[in-house]
Protein backbone atom coordinates (compact mmCIF):
# COMPACT_ATOMS: atom_id res chain seq x y z
CA UNK A 1 0.00 0.00 0.00
CA UNK A 2 1.86 2.99 -1.47
CA UNK A 3 -0.83 5.29 0.16
CA UNK A 4 0.88 5.87 3.52
CA UNK A 5 4.42 5.78 2.45
CA UNK A 6 7.01 7.45 4.34
CA UNK A 7 10.53 8.08 2.89
CA UNK A 8 13.74 7.50 5.73
CA UNK A 9 13.72 10.88 6.77
CA UNK A 10 10.59 11.40 6.13
CA UNK A 11 10.26 9.23 9.10
CA UNK A 12 12.65 10.68 11.18
CA UNK A 13 11.19 13.95 10.57
CA UNK A 14 7.60 12.84 11.20
CA UNK A 15 8.28 10.79 14.82
CA UNK A 16 10.88 13.81 15.72
CA UNK A 17 7.98 16.35 15.49
CA UNK A 18 5.94 13.84 17.59
CA UNK A 19 8.92 13.78 20.51
CA UNK A 20 8.87 17.60 20.37
CA UNK A 21 5.34 18.06 20.13
CA UNK A 22 4.38 21.56 21.09
CA UNK A 23 7.61 22.92 20.40
CA UNK A 24 8.32 21.65 17.08
CA UNK A 25 10.00 23.91 14.36
CA UNK A 26 12.57 23.80 12.01
CA UNK A 27 15.70 24.45 13.57
CA UNK A 28 14.36 22.58 17.30
CA UNK A 29 13.42 19.62 14.61
CA UNK A 30 17.07 19.74 12.98
CA UNK A 31 18.79 19.79 16.48
CA UNK A 32 16.70 17.02 18.13
CA UNK A 33 18.12 14.65 15.14
CA UNK A 34 21.43 15.88 15.05
CA UNK A 35 21.38 15.23 19.00
CA UNK A 36 19.58 11.70 19.15
CA UNK A 37 20.95 9.82 15.93
CA UNK A 38 24.36 11.77 16.06
CA UNK A 39 23.64 12.87 12.31
CA UNK A 40 24.36 16.44 10.33
CA UNK A 41 21.56 17.26 8.61
CA UNK A 42 21.36 20.38 6.36
CA UNK A 43 18.42 23.40 6.83
CA UNK A 44 17.76 22.64 3.38
CA UNK A 45 16.77 18.95 3.86
CA UNK A 46 14.79 19.81 7.07
CA UNK A 47 12.72 22.47 4.61
CA UNK A 48 12.75 19.92 1.54
CA UNK A 49 10.90 16.75 3.96
CA UNK A 50 8.98 19.45 6.16
CA UNK A 51 6.89 20.53 2.35
CA UNK A 52 6.61 17.40 1.73
CA UNK A 53 5.32 16.01 4.36
CA UNK A 54 2.81 19.32 4.57
CA UNK A 55 1.74 18.36 0.92
CA UNK A 56 1.38 14.72 1.56
CA UNK A 57 -1.43 16.10 4.18
CA UNK A 58 0.68 14.60 7.34
CA UNK A 59 1.81 18.17 9.00
CA UNK A 60 0.25 21.21 9.35
CA UNK A 61 1.96 24.69 9.87
CA UNK A 62 0.81 27.36 11.93
CA UNK A 63 3.41 30.48 12.97
CA UNK A 64 3.86 31.57 16.34
CA UNK A 65 4.62 34.48 18.36
CA UNK A 66 6.34 37.08 16.78
CA UNK A 67 9.47 37.46 18.64
CA UNK A 68 12.42 40.27 18.93
CA UNK A 69 14.97 37.68 18.60
CA UNK A 70 13.78 37.05 14.89
CA UNK A 71 13.36 40.66 14.17
CA UNK A 72 9.83 40.44 14.86
CA UNK A 73 9.21 37.44 12.61
CA UNK A 74 7.12 34.21 13.80
CA UNK A 75 8.23 31.01 14.22
CA UNK A 76 7.00 28.15 12.19
CA UNK A 77 5.99 25.35 14.15
CA UNK A 78 4.39 21.98 12.55
CA UNK A 79 2.19 19.40 14.32
CA UNK A 80 1.00 16.04 12.96
CA UNK A 81 -2.17 15.58 11.24
CA UNK A 82 -4.60 12.74 11.47
CA UNK A 83 -3.52 11.75 8.10
CA UNK A 84 -0.12 12.15 9.27
CA UNK A 85 -0.91 10.04 12.24
CA UNK A 86 -1.90 6.98 10.38
CA UNK A 87 0.93 6.79 7.94
CA UNK A 88 3.41 6.67 11.37
CA UNK A 89 1.22 3.59 12.58
CA UNK A 90 1.14 2.05 8.88
CA UNK A 91 5.19 2.74 8.92
CA UNK A 92 5.71 1.36 12.49
CA UNK A 93 3.66 -2.04 11.78
CA UNK A 94 5.58 -2.14 8.52
CA UNK A 95 8.38 -2.44 10.08
CA UNK A 96 7.40 -4.52 13.29
CA UNK A 97 5.82 -6.79 10.25
CA UNK A 98 9.20 -7.41 8.54
CA UNK A 99 11.06 -7.25 11.64
CA UNK A 100 9.08 -10.14 12.83
CA UNK A 101 9.69 -12.05 9.74
CA UNK A 102 13.60 -12.44 9.75
CA UNK A 103 15.25 -15.42 10.80
CA UNK A 104 16.17 -15.57 14.73
CA UNK A 105 19.26 -17.36 13.02
CA UNK A 106 20.11 -14.19 10.64
CA UNK A 107 20.27 -11.86 13.92
CA UNK A 108 22.19 -14.48 16.32
CA UNK A 109 25.98 -13.44 16.31
CA UNK A 110 28.39 -15.62 16.13
CA UNK A 111 31.25 -14.84 18.81
CA UNK A 112 33.89 -17.73 17.69
CA UNK A 113 34.73 -15.71 14.81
Amino acid sequence: MKKFQLGEFEEIVILTIGILNNEAYSVSIKDEIETRLSRNVSMGAMHTALKRLEDKGYLKSFAGEATEERAGRPKCYFEITALGKKAMRYSKATRDELWKAIPKTVMQINLAN
